[in-house]
């Protein structure tokens, strides 16, 4: 662990994950292009074990830029804003999952926190796949992030690994008045489930 908390780059991470991918047309501060929304489970033989809701917008060939996240661990919220300027926030989850044979069915929510003890709530989303029977793939890509503090270098952090990747169902509702209500009108292109992911990040 640094001293901070957090581990030491690169992160070793395992889990799942659950995203839709959707065209924004334009909102305010946001680009048009192409968005992904998901949640992540990072599970035990991860540095660090926790829950997380991000979206991120594809910058062309296999980067992205995150642009909103949220997780339910401070020291996951303090390296990945030190190490690598993403802009990690605290929030809360819940997370219902169900397997029927092949067929895996998953319930997310996250809750942000609005005082000493109130809760705001983000989004919610509901999935339904078939991955588990998939074949493992390789994945390769990388984090392209502006600068937190003024003056700053832009950041840069490479993803490599490997997880069954297939196509799946999925069903977002995003807080009117939350901090993602601008993807409500957003067209949604396709659902996708990375079950059992292994990854280096940084």
């Amino acid at each position: 662990m640094s001293t901070g908390g957090y581990p030491a780059a690169p992160w070793r991470l395992r889990g799942q994950m659950w995203g839709t991918l959707f065209a924004v047309a334009g909102a305010p501060g946001r680009p048009r292009g192409a968005y992904a929304a998901a949640f992540v489970s990072y599970e035990p033989g991860s540095p660090l074990t926790y829950s997380e809701l991000l979206v991120a917008r594809h910058l062309g060939g296999t980067r992205v830029q995150v642009t909103d996240i949220w997780v339910d661990s401070p020291a996951s919220r303090a390296g990945g804003r030190e190490l690598w300027a993403i802009p990690k926030e605290l929030a809360d989850f819940g997370l219902d999952t169900r397997h029927t044979g092949p067929l895996s069915r998953a319930e997310w929510s996250a809750r942000v926190p609005t005082g000493s003890v109130g809760r705001r709530a983000v989004a919610s989303a509901r999935f339904t796949d078939v991955s588990r029977a998939g074949v493992r793939l390789p994945l390769r890509g990388g984090t392209r992030q502006p600068p937190l503090v003024p003056g700053e270098r832009t950041a840069e952090a490479p993803i490599r690994g490997s997880a069954k990747v297939l196509p799946g169902r999925g069903h977002w509702e995003f807080e009117a008045d939350g901090p993602l209500a601008w993807l409500r009108g957003a067209r949604q292109l396709g659902s996708f489930r990375l079950c059992d992911f292994r990854l280096s990040f940084g």
